[in-house]
């Protein structure tokens, strides 16, 4: 059996969405065709995808087994395209991605040096997408932070480095000389306490609601702008936060709070040899990828 791409986007769209109405309008096609190709899709594997109900449309175990494995196929899609193109022009191009407060820049040096013939590209990643850029080929290499799944992409450790906590100026925990956990556990959370299990764990321990997981803003200058108004805390990184200072913002260094894990990561299928140049020049500076020791360095 010959898989359709376009069905499996349609199936990953309605999945995402749990609706076939806005799924149709994210996709620019008529409600009924995006039905009638899922219908097709459903028929093709012998499967039902969808239950749709007057409570709305849910997922089917089927539909849940197979969405992992269809964002996979659409990705490896997208990350084929982009090479062949890449390829076509006759120049070899390596993109480098980048978390906050982690820098390229040493990596792209070395590439300059080692392989000038090869051109050098720059994206800034982020939580929701420094995985799903190297899957779908708009990055090659990625300095990543940990944790991230690891279905498709081949993941080396580089440092750790500690995490700060960042509250507005004006509250009393900035003028605190030492902080701890709890502390925190009073604040509302501007990201999912899954990224902090020790705000999470403080917050069940000390009987107080638990955070949201969703909804969270996305780029680290939103959150800060949220800190500053006097919303909630966030933790990053300590190079992330050092990047970010500004007068209306106090970082603070939390006991009991962990490292934050900084590692290289590129796809499973991909192979070069100004791919290999790259990490091994990442494995090789490791802590000078981060503008904490820049600044410090300065």
């Amino acid at each position: 059996m010959d898989l359709n791409l376009r069905r499996l986007e349609y199936f990953a769209a309605v999945a995402d969405e749990l609706n076939f109405g806005r799924a149709a309008e994210r996709l620019h096609v008529a409600q009924p065709v995006l039905s009638r190709q899922v219908a097709i899709l459903e028929r093709e594997l012998g499967v039902v995808l969808f239950e749709r109900s007057t409570r709305g449309t849910e997922l089917t175990d089927a539909g849940r087994s197979l969405l992992p494995d269809a964002r996979s196929l659409l990705q490896s899609a997208a990350a084929m395209q982009r090479r062949a193109r890449h390829a076509a022009r006759g120049v070899e191009r390596l993109t480098l991605g980048f978390m906050p407060g982690l820098v390229v820049t040493p990596i792209v040096q070395g590439l300059h040096v080692a392989h000038p013939d090869v051109e050098v590209d720059m994206l800034r990643t982020s939580w929701d997408d420094q995985v799903d850029t190297i899957l779908d080929g708009r990055v090659d290499l990625g300095l990543v932070r940990m944790p991230v799944a690891a279905r498709g992409i081949r993941i080396e450790p580089l440092f750790r480095e500690n995490r700060l906590a960042v509250i507005p100026a004006r509250h009393p925990l900035a003028e605190a000389s030492r902080l701890g956990v709890d502390d925190l556990a009073a604040l509302d959370l501007l990201q999912s306490p899954d990224a902090v299990p020790e705000w999470r764990d403080a917050r069940r321990r000390l009987g107080l609601p638990a955070g949201r997981t969703t909804g969270h803003p996305r780029d680290v200058e939103v959150k800060l702008e949220r800190v500053a108004a006097g919303h909630g805390v966030a933790v990053l990184p300590a190079s992330t936060a050092h990047f970010y200072t500004r007068p209306d913002i106090a970082v603070r260094a939390v006991a009991g709070l962990g490292p934050s894990e900084v590692a290289v990561a590129w796809s499973s299928h991909r192979e070069s040899t100004a791919l290999r140049t790259a990490i091994e020049t990442a494995r090789e500076l490791r802590a000078s990828l981060t503008t904490e020791q820049i600044l410090s360095d300065e």
